[in-house]
């Protein structure tokens, strides 16, 4: 529920006036229905790219709650660093989750020869307008366009970064399918689920969740693909409530 610049959840809110890209249904999707890591490894690492408001990770510190976690959200926009900050100390899980004003550029060459065994989840709704209109807002042009960061940066970054069981998980146009599922394989990274969102049952799907991990030696490991429907009439879809029931007011 959005109200005065402030969007709440059922745990936590996200102030939403100084970050370019705003809460929106892609965020609320991604960070619902991505894959975490399960089991006893610990302590675990994860990643949220182009954070924004921080609404992503705060539904990973959700859901993984009770684990050993720490979460890093990276962004190059000041302003949404600065509100993604204080979005994460109002909230239950400020300890586990750090805000930084950095590309991934520069973290990935922070990374270079580093001992550190990597990350267990990479998460990243991107910007994935190439050669449309830009918005005369500078900040907001940057937030959705791929000059700065384009899917084929977090690619890379992923294919040396992820641990072996580690997941990347990306939403995007469904358009950018196959050439996605390409640059993915030429990687090194093998897509085990594919998550098709259609806004009705009438319409083909709008937006894709794809979901990684480092292909090993041996044969391709097996793709999940599966379908949602985010609406029905005027209300929500009974699977979408589903799926954001924890988060949803």
């Amino acid at each position: 529920m959005m109200k005065d610049n402030v969007f709440r959840f059922k745990r936590f809110e996200v102030r939403n006036s100084l970050a370019a890209q705003k809460v929106g249904t892609d965020a609320v999707l991604l960070g619902a229905a991505m894959t975490l890591p399960e089991g006893p490894q610990c302590p675990l690492r994860l990643l949220d790219i182009g954070t924004g408001t921080g609404v992503i990770a705060l539904m990973a510190a959700q859901r993984m709650e009770g684990n050993n976690v720490m979460i890093d959200a990276i962004d190059i926009d000041p302003e949404a660093i600065s509100e993604a900050s204080a979005n994460f100390a109002a909230s239950p899980w400020s300890c586990i989750l750090r805000a930084e004003n950095i590309s991934l550029q520069q973290l990935s060459a922070s990374l270079e020869g580093s001992t550190a065994a990597g990350y267990d989840a990479i998460f990243s709704n991107p910007p994935y307008f190439d050669d449309s209109l830009k918005a005369p807002d500078g900040r907001r042009s940057t937030a959705r366009h791929t000059d700065t960061l384009s899917y084929r940066d977090i690619l890379a970054f992923a294919s040396r970064q992820l641990k072996p069981e580690g997941t990347l998980s990306l939403i995007l146009p469904s358009e950018t399918e196959a050439a996605l599922l390409r640059s993915a394989r030429g990687f090194g990274l093998h897509a085990f689920r594919i998550l098709y969102i259609c806004t009705t049952a009438a319409k083909p799907p709008k937006r894709i969740i794809a979901e990684f991990r480092r292909s090993g030696p041996a044969a391709a490991l097996p793709e999940n693909r599966e379908s949602i429907i985010l609406t029905e009439g005027t209300a929500r879809s009974a699977a979408y409530s589903a799926l954001t029931a924890q988060f949803y007011l």
